[in-house]
């Protein structure tokens, strides 16, 4: 049965998606982890999971963060942390983290995510003899691309379904120049009832969401991957996750994206032919609410990557 992967905001946002229907939840601090929708210090955490597990769901943490050598006690004790409170898989990019894992003696499985890399079987298949059971395939995939792994991986296979993806990311902080150096090409512009900050591309009428956090700066996609309507063939083919990223959205967001695909899911599982009927009315609530300046697209899921 294909999981329903969400990024909640909040331990008490969690009560809300389990009973909108996710399955399973990524969770962590923006120290150990990349780009999360909220912030989940240890306490958090702690809360966090004990909900999930007595609901019968899954919990992820995210260790997927780049580490210098500075780090590394610290994600050492993480690791160990993470493994007292029992999450379900721990996420990561960096090797170390493979290392620190395979210390303890009942290791948490892994789940192999480094953003743009995770491109082919091999790669996915090389960190499953490490200790990975699933791996995030790169959102800048074909269906075909994302077919033909699935075909030949020996783990779990997970694609981003819905929401923006990371376009750059810089570890320096970036954003106190980059309205001075920018300003002949592209203008900074300022959403006051969101508080978001847009790098605005005039010649293409593009707004590029950015921020700054621990991890540096982060420029994010001017559209929402939105695969409510093209969920047949990942189905079909049984991709094990697909993940709802809620990054720099509301919760009220969050919760309707999860009831539709959940109902979508469902609604493929129970009739395939039904899913096929309704699925472009599966659409209308999440678009009643997407922002005006961020249009749904459909990621690579039909295009060439050109390099």
């Amino acid at each position: 049965m294909t999981e329903l992967l969400v990024t909640p905001k909040s331990v008490k946002h969690i009560e809300t998606l389990i009973e909108k229907g996710a399955d399973a939840f990524v969770i962590g601090e923006q120290k150990f982890g990349l780009r999360l929708s909220g912030e989940f210090d240890k306490a958090a955490m702690i809360e966090a999971v004990d909900m999930i597990h007595r609901n019968g769901k899954k919990a992820y943490a995210a260790v997927n963060g780049i580490f210098h050598n500075y780090h590394l006690s610290a994600v050492e004790a993480y690791i160990d942390f993470l493994h007292e409170i029992k999450v379900d898989r721990i996420i990561f990019g960096d090797p170390a983290v493979v290392m620190y894992v395979k210390q303890h003696t009942d290791p948490i499985p892994l789940h192999w995510d480094a953003e743009a890399l995770v491109t082919n079987y091999f790669q996915c298949n090389y960190w499953g003899a490490k200790g990975a059971a699933r791996a995030q395939l790169a959102r800048e995939l074909s269906l075909d691309e994302i077919l033909n792994i699935k075909a030949h991986a020996n783990v779990e296979i997970e694609v981003q379904v819905h929401g923006m993806t990371c376009m750059f990311q810089s570890k320096r902080m970036l954003l106190g120049n980059y309205y001075t150096f920018q300003e002949r090409q592209m203008k900074i512009s300022r959403n006051d009832e969101t508080n978001d900050l847009l790098l605005y591309d005039e010649e293409r009428d593009n707004k590029y969401p950015v921020y700054e956090d621990y991890n540096g700066t982060h420029i994010m996609s001017p559209n929402d991957i939105c695969l409510i309507e093209e969920l047949e063939p990942l189905l079909e083919a049984g991709i094990d996750s697909l993940k709802i990223d809620g990054i720099l959205q509301s919760e009220s967001y969050i919760n309707v994206c999860t009831e539709q695909y959940r109902e979508a899911i469902d609604l493929y599982n129970d009739d395939p032919d039904a899913y096929e009927d309704e699925k472009f009315m599966l659409v209308d609530p999440i678009e009643a609410i997407q922002p005006e300046h961020r249009p749904f697209d459909e990621g690579f899921l039909y295009k060439q990557t050109v390099y």
